[in-house]
């Protein structure tokens, strides 16, 4: 895996008046987490941290070097930091960066971690009849050392016919990659098209479908109109009495 540095500093800005004024002077606030240690709080330049992500389809799973530097002490010390980016919180309305989480990491430890599966070409169960393609896991879970992280898993759909699927266990993994996921998972499938008369026969949106009445009922209910009608018809009619003076 690739490996990349971006500078930042020691952040003293704390409240929420004092980081108002640190994004306005172009400074992203940010946090360092993990292996044991206090969080150290940071902050980003923030145009050289969009060309950062920019240029690294938005730092997931790359392994960042941060070199933190320290410019309100005298000797100007430098850190230096093994991260991955755990989590990046956007401004709903203006789609602007507010903070970044960086998760610490060792370089010879095993982390866990996801990585997303991407489907390649398109099926013939599709192209050539008719089928449906359904992407069920879209990530893999993984347990690998941070520079053995893969950027994704990239997985060739174009044989697969209708009714065919392809599952976690049938993926092509690095040996050094430990998969967490269960093997039985299905990835991908092409499904059968649905049938029109099936489409017909449900109810438009908002319609409500008229209740059926069971079989039994049906046919007791003919049975009774019939009997019913046959009754009307064999039993004659009372003659009137003659009346007597």
């Amino acid at each position: 895996m690739e490996q990349v540095y971006l500078d930042c500093f020691i952040r003293e800005e704390r409240g929420k008046s004092k980081i108002s004024a640190l994004r306005r002077n172009g400074f992203i606030p940010a946090v360092v987490y993990g292996r044991g240690e206090q969080p150290l709080n940071i902050k980003c330049n923030r145009s050289q941290l969009i060309k950062f992500l920019h240029a690294h389809h938005g730092g997931e799973n790359i392994i960042i070097t941060l070199r933190i530097s320290d410019i309100a002490s005298k000797k100007n010390t430098i850190k230096e930091k093994s991260v991955l980016i755990k989590d990046i919180q956007f401004d709903p309305l203006q789609d602007t960066i507010l903070h970044i989480d960086f998760h610490q990491i060792s370089l010879t430890e095993k982390i866990k971690t996801k990585v997303p599966i991407v489907a390649k070409g398109e099926p013939i169960g599709v192209k050539r009849d008719g089928g449906v393609f359904a992407h069920i896991l879209w990530e893999l879970e993984i347990e690998c050392l941070p520079a053995e992280i893969p950027e994704k898993f990239e997985v060739d759909v174009s044989n697969l016919q209708i009714g065919e699927s392809i599952q976690v266990k049938s993926l092509n993994i690095p040996s050094s990659v430990k998969v967490l996921n269960e093997p039985e998972s299905i990835v991908f499938l092409v499904e059968h098209p649905k049938k029109v008369e099936e489409v017909a026969a449900k109810p438009a949106e908002g319609e409500v479908a008229a209740p059926t009445e069971p079989e039994v009922i049906k046919k007791e209910k003919k049975e009774q109109e019939a009997e019913e009608e046959k009754g009307s018809k064999e039993t004659p009619k009372e003659t009137p009495k003659e009346k007597t003076t």
